[in-house]
């Protein structure tokens, strides 16, 4: 099954991921950003069973929206990011994992929405991908998880994990703050194999929404501050792509984050990239209709920005060490 990446499933799709943190909205307030986001045509949703904590993280939440929106079900397309390890926060892709993750997300359903896509939450190097893919493979044809996606990984594994089973999606950063995807290996395999790319954190994880001015707007406790590009030293060097691609934003009348995805959206399908589609995620209502109407962008737009791409070099890498995946 290959989830359609088009206009009926909408792009931007949603991302769960900060909607279950520590410090997040309550339940009530979630289930109505997602009511909203469905409402304004994002129909892909993406979450993950170690987005909060093993009590309450995205297959919570999920299983209360649809308790209150049941007729919302065969509206979203709901992909779970999973075999993860809560005792060494890694990935764990051994089969015993991967059939205890896939089980605990199916549990915490309860029937109330459907596990459309499966997906690894990273590489995992000690364990053959056989293993994992083909583990994952046997949900699939029982009918009980609709596709497999990878994360975070390269060409090379994409082709290898399809010529086990088809992938039907591949998650992978992209933005103005991450453009290592363009002219990658990943880029080339998704492209000659037909598989969509969802591009998470589309806004550069915070920097591309406006919300940022310097490195003390960072709420105290956010994981921000343990990323490399958000660090004071560094800080001032980046917010200077997002000052140039302000000045774009105001001279079409919309906000640096409809310009951001919207430069993601016009790359889809062009100048050697895979179909794209953008997953922005955010706590708020507002903030999420914005997200749902991306700036159209004509081709003196995007030379313009690939213009600020160029003159301004991003300082800082994207995770510490050890938490990202694959090279793209």
């Amino acid at each position: 099954m290959k989830p359609p990446i088009e206009p009926e499933l909408g792009n931007p799709g949603f991302g769960l991921m900060s909607l279950t943190r520590p410090g997040g909205p309550t339940t009530e307030q979630a289930i109505e950003v997602m009511h909203t986001a469905l409402g304004n045509g994002a129909k892909f949703w993406n979450g993950g069973e170690f987005y909060g904590s093993p009590d309450y993280n995205s297959l919570h939440l999920i299983n209360k929206y649809f308790t209150k929106y049941p007729e919302d079900a065969n509206k979203v397309v709901l992909s779970i990011k999973g075999a993860y390890n809560f005792k060494t926060f890694s990935p764990d892709n051994k089969r015993a994992n991967v059939i205890r993750s896939i089980e605990e997300c199916l549990k915490v359903l309860d029937g109330k929405k459907s596990l459309d896509i499966f997906e690894p939450a990273r590489p995992d190097s000690n364990v053959p991908l056989e293993e994992t893919i083909g583990t994952i493979a046997e949900y699939v044809k029982a009918g009980k998880v609709g596709g497999i996606g990878l994360s975070e990984v390269s060409g090379e594994t994409i082709r290898k994990a399809h010529a086990i089973h088809p992938i039907v999606a591949v998650e992978l950063e992209f933005s103005m703050f991450t453009t290592s995807l363009i002219g990658s290996s990943a880029a080339k395999a998704c492209v000659e194999l037909n598989i969509p790319v969802v591009a998470y954190s589309p806004l550069g994880k915070g920097f591309l929404s406006g919300q940022f001015k310097s490195a003390k707007d960072i709420p105290e406790g956010s994981f921000l501050r343990h990323l490399p590009r958000y660090q004071p030293q560094v800080f001032d060097d980046n917010i200077k792509l997002v000052q140039e691609v302000e000045k774009l934003a105001s001279s079409k009348g919309v906000t640096v984050g409809q310009v951001a995805l919207g430069w993601v959206l016009s790359l889809s399908n062009k100048k050697g990239m895979p179909e794209l589609l953008a997953l922005p995620g955010t706590t708020t209502k507002s903030r999420v209709i914005e997200n749902q109407h991306p700036a159209t962008l004509d081709e003196k737009d995007v030379a313009a920005i690939d213009d600020i791409l160029t003159r301004i070099e991003v300082k800082g890498a994207r995770y510490m060490p050890g938490v990202a995946g694959e090279e793209p």
